[in-house]
Formats: structure tokens, sequence, C-alpha cells
């Protein structure tokens, strides 16, 4: 690592490369600690839905990682948006239908996945403090919402997807979290030392005897979270390449950053679909949710490779201007 500090030129002298050394010790000792402990953690620790409980109202753990993964997403957006030195009440009017929107969409997604359970308990469609909001009908229901939006404002759609997209995965590797508290969503047992334990109430009839199962909901949320990082960054680039005093994001960035998400996105869902056993329709042994993703990774990926219209700018229309 001191020979890596030395190359970035990060020690010209002797005392700066000495602190410098230093410092990236202290780091790996300080990963070297976390890690463990973070494992440690998640194979001992066992999670309650409730986080606090008073007379007249309760407050929940996937409820407070939903507003906090929203409230990020939508802030990572906001601040896009004036990078772009796009108005500044773009995304908040925005935002009001995308969280009322994609909020319905998932629920109603979810019940479509598990009508049986919902025809039986109706009551149950409203407690979505309960866990059971499907990403895919969030996805599926902002985007239409976002094109409604688009047209009403006279602004490119694909300007829009592509400021939401990074908000949207950092808040899915946020909310993911609402998944642990409430146990659900988990992989196939597993005696690998990162294993959650799931309590009996909550383990399928099947694996009634096993106790740690893969915490598919944090292989999601680093997943999520890595998507987020790639998207950002790739906005960075474009941002530091502008010219003069407006910022202008073309037809193809702006495709091509949407269209990557899908893609990303749907390509690390299929994958995690492997390992994971909460119930979902089956066809041809493809779990529901494998089927969707591909059907949007092929989609996002075709739009990716032909997005060659002609490169103007996607900032246009009366929203566009600073």
């Amino acid at each position: 690592m001191a020979k890596l500090v030395d190359a970035l030129g990060l020690g010209p002298s002797g005392a700066t490369l000495e602190s410098s050394s230093l410092s990236v010790r202290t780091l790996e000792a300080s990963f070297g600690y976390f890690f463990p402990s973070m494992i440690h953690f998640l194979h001992t620790f066992s999670p309650q839905a409730l986080l606090w409980s008073g007379e007249f109202f309760h407050i929940y753990w996937y409820g407070l990682f939903m507003v906090i993964g929203i409230s990020a997403g939508l802030l990572t957006a906001h601040l896009l948006a004036r990078a772009y030195h796009l108005k500044k009440d773009l995304i908040l009017d925005l935002s009001f239908w995308l969280i009322i929107g994609s909020l319905i969409g998932a629920r109603i997604y979810e019940v479509f996945l598990e009508f049986p359970y919902y025809s039986q308990n109706p009551g149950a469609i409203i407690k979505i403090w309960q866990g059971g909001l499907a990403i895919h009908g969030a996805i599926l229901a902002g985007l239409i919402i976002t094109a409604i939006f688009a047209r009403q404002k006279k602004i490119s759609f694909w300007l829009l997807t592509a400021l939401i997209v990074p908000g949207l995965a950092l808040g899915q590797a946020i909310g993911r979290w609402g998944n642990y508290f409430n146990q659900e969503l988990f992989g196939l047992p597993t005696n690998l030392p990162w294993g959650i334990p799931i309590d009996i109430i909550n383990r399928p009839l099947q694996y009634i005897g096993q106790r740690f199962f893969h915490p598919t909901f944090l292989y999601e949320s680093l997943g999520d979270f890595l998507i987020f990082l790639v998207l950002l960054l790739i906005h960075v680039i474009i941002i530091n390449k502008r010219q003069g005093g407006l910022l202008s994001l073309s037809r193809r960035q702006a495709v091509r950053l949407t269209t990557a998400y899908l893609f990303l996105y749907s390509l690390l869902r299929f994958n995690l679909e492997f390992i994971k056993i909460d119930p979902t329709p089956t066809f041809f042994n493809w779990r529901w949710p494998q089927i969707i993703s591909l059907i949007i990774a092929a989609i996002a990926l075709v739009l990716f490779i032909f997005s060659h219209a002609p490169n103007k700018s996607a900032t246009t229309g009366q929203e566009g201007q600073p």
C-alpha cells in the first residue's frame, strides 16, 4: 500500500510519505476491523420489525428505511438537476406524483404476485408498513408518471429519467434494509459466516429446521449502491466537461444513463432470484421477477445500442432553461 501511495505522488517527502503510509495502515486496520464486526453482527443479531411503539401509532423499521431511501433518492435527483442548471422546482414538482404513483404501482404489482394470499386477506393490501412493495411495479409506474409529466411540461422524458435513476438506485440500496428488519426476501439456507438468522415463524416450511439464510437484501443493497456510484460518476464526468454557462445533457447520454440503470439492475435482480425462496409465480421453472428482469434488460440493451438519434440537447424546453 505504501508503494501505491508513493506512485500516486502522495509522498513527495519522507515526512509526508510516512504520514500517508500511517494513514493507509490506519485505514487498512479500520476496514480489517469493520468487516469481521459487520459479519458477526449479521450472523448473531435477530432484527425486529417494530422500531417504536406508542399509544396511538407505531414506527416500523421498514417504513423508516423507505422514507430515508425516497428522501435520499429525490435529493440526489434535485442536486443533479441543479448541477445541470435546470429549474430548481423541476424535481420537486415531479416528486409528489412519483412518490404516490410508485408506491401504488409497487403495491398493485405485489398484490398481483401474491394474489392468493391477498384475496383471502384483503385488509392486508393497505398495510404497506409490513412490507410488500415490488420494485418492478414501482419502476413501471414511475416510468409512466414521468412520461406524462414530461409531456405536460414539454421537457425530455429521457432527461428526467437520467436525473432520477442514480437516486433510484441509492434509494433501493437504503430501502432494502427494511426487508432485513422484516425478516423477508432472504435466500437459501447457508453455512457462510455472514448468513443471517431467521426466526422460526418467518422460515418457509421446507426449511423450518434451518437457522441461517443468505442475506439477499444485503447482496442487492450492495449491488444497488454500486450501480448508484457508476451512474453518479458518469454524471460527474459529463458535468466536469461542460463548456460555458449552460450545461446540456445530450439525448444520447440521457438514454444511455437510463438504460444502463435498467440493464444493470435487471442483471442484478435476475441473478439474485436464483437463491431467493420467497413465493412467486413461476413459468417453465423461471421465477416471475426473472422473466420481467430479462424483458427489461433486453429492451434496455436494444435502446442502449441503438441510441444514435441526433445528438441534440436533452435539456431543451421551458423547464430546461436555467
